[in-house]
This record gives structure tokens, sequence and C-alpha cells, in this order.
């Protein structure tokens, strides 16, 4: 690990691993310091509230190597004791269901990020694989208040053009893209376009670059230096002050979880086909984090732009959105 790496505050805006002590472990050996841990994806209310409920039995099993964190000082707190810090989050807002006063309920059991959409419809806006995008509902607009009312950042990776500019405009706080690509990369329903990113990043937002081989030029062919110029991309377009990383690491799955993704709800339409996901060369695991910062320094990077993006921009953001 380099002293920059050692030394910094690393935050990855997007992982979906299985969850596991193997995992946990990976996360202490690649330095991270916190992480955007999904827990619902296509789960309504009670099913999510089991995956809370399972979390909360790995932060007593694993007290040695993870911590929950709710706040920014979290984060700083979880550096300190050499810890992980564990940032609950959901992919989707079907654990919502029809309720606005869940919204609250999650955020006190530690929820801090939710995506607007998974890909597909729901009751407050469109996803990136929709026909059509009919935007922001009304319902969510109420939904969008209350997260910025108890401090939920919203997350549009996964969500359409429409509903995202919607979002962006309608938010009183920051919102975020935190695990993306751009289309002027690579054309996909995944990646944001140049617009897109400017779009965001001018009112206030944020964009986590992703690594997830799919969506980048070279697919599966791509290594770490792709991914790092691929952040470049990026921060040339916006400024380093708002861009970040999201990995979508989703170490230890296999195909079923990946047929559940990809389907509309878990099972309905095949949504879209990914083949063969592994981790980039250079960083197979998240324990590879440390490749990262090295490759960061190979670019030509200075380490204040590394510490920007490798940490420091995302904990500025929750700062603002959670408060200290």
């Amino acid at each position: 690990m380099t002293d920059l790496h050692d030394n910094a505050v690393v935050i990855d805006g997007l992982i979906v691993s299985k969850w596991s002590r193997e995992v946990f472990e990976d996360m202490r050996r690649g330095g991270l310091t916190a992480a955007n841990c999904t827990c619902s994806i296509w789960e309504g209310f009670q099913a999510t509230i089991n995956n809370v409920t399972t979390w909360n039995k790995m932060f007593k099993d694993n007290s040695d190597l993870i911590m929950q964190v709710t706040k920014a000082s979290d984060i700083l707190a979880a550096k300190k004791q050499n810890k992980t810090g564990i940032i609950l989050g959901f992919q989707n807002v079907s654990a919502f269901e029809d309720q606005i006063g869940y919204v609250e309920i999650f955020k006190k059991l530690g929820v801090g990020i939710v995506q607007m959409a998974y890909n597909t419809q729901n009751l407050i806006g469109t996803g990136c694989y929709e026909t059509v995008d009919r935007g922001l509902s009304d319902f969510g607009r109420e939904i969008v208040a209350e997260m910025n009312r108890v401090g939920i950042l919203c997350d549009l990776s996964h969500v359409g053009a429409k509903t995202s500019e919607d979002v962006i405009l309608t938010s009183s706080q920051p919102v975020c893209y935190s695990h993306c690509l751009p289309s002027g990369l690579k054309q996909h329903p995944r990646n944001k376009t140049d617009e897109q990113l400017k779009f965001i990043a001018d009112r206030g937002g944020f964009v986590g670059v992703t690594m997830f081989p799919p969506f980048l030029a070279k697919g599966t062919n791509s290594t770490i230096d792709d991914y790092v110029t691929a952040i470049d991309y990026v921060t040339n377009l916006i400024g380093e002050d708002c861009v970040g990383i999201g990995t979508d690491f989703t170490q230890g799955h296999g195909e079923d979880f990946f047929e559940w993704l990809t389907h509309d709800k878990g099972y309905a339409r095949q949504l879209t086909e990914f083949g063969e996901i592994k981790g980039l060369s250079g960083i197979e695991t998240i324990g590879d984090f440390p490749n990262l910062t090295r490759a960061m320094q190979k670019a030509g990077w200075n380490s204040t732009k590394i510490e920007k993006i490798i940490g420091g921009n995302w904990l500025r953001l929750l700062t603002n959105v959670w408060g200290e």
C-alpha cells in the first residue's frame, strides 16, 4: 500500500458484492475507509428489513473489520479505528413501497444513499432501460423532498435521462450518479452523455465513475489504466472537485445473481445481458484498491487530485447531505 493511499480517506461509492467476512477482510486489505453497500434492489419493505437485520448481525460478528456509518464523522472514526465504514444503500426505491413514512424509518436504520430507480419504471420514476422515460412522478417529488429532509442522498446511476433531470432540478440537496461511465467512451444505456454529466455537476451534483467491464470501451479486456483514463475523461469534462470512485464490485456473486439483476423485478423480462463478469486486470478484487492509487500516480496525477478522487470528494458530498 502506498503512503498516499494508506493516509487518505478512501471511499467506494457502490459495492454490491456477496457479503461475507472474506469480503470485509478484502476491504481492509484494500485500505477502504468506507463504502456504499447495497442492501436492497428489487426487494420490498419486508425483505429489505430482513436484509438490514442480516447486516446488523454482520456488524456484530465482524466488528473488528467493519462498522456502520450514518454521518460524516463516522467515516473519519472508521479511518482512525482501521475499520471499513459501511453505508447501507438501496439501488431502488422498492422498499419504500407507497409509504412516504418508510423513508425516515430506513434513515433511522442507517440507510444513507438511495437510487431512485433500478433500470425500469417504479412509482417514483423511470429507469434507463425503459422505452419511454416519463420523468419524476408527483409521488416521486414527495419522496425526493422527504429524502432531502431526513438526509438521504439521491442516486441516479440506473435512472433514465428525463427522470434524472427532474430529480436534479427538484432536489434541494446535491444528488449523484454513484457509479456510471461516460457515453463519450462507449455508447450504452447505462452510460451518461457529456451533457448529462455537465448538467448534474453544474447544479452541485456528483459523479462516481464505475469500472464495471460491460460499460467500458474494451469490455472485459479493460485494465486498471483504462479505468483511470475513464475517470480522467470525466474530470476533464466537469472538474476534479465533484468526481469520485464507484466501482460496482460484485465480488463473490455467481450467475444466479446476474440473472436476478438483469430481469425486471428480478424475474420478468430480460433487460440486458452482461456476459462474463470479472475484475479488471490490475484491480480484480476490492483488496487491490491500492493499485488504483498507483495507477493514478503512474498517469501523472498529483497527490491533491488523487486524494479528492479516491475519497475526499465523496466525504465532502456526504457531509453536505448528511451533516457532520
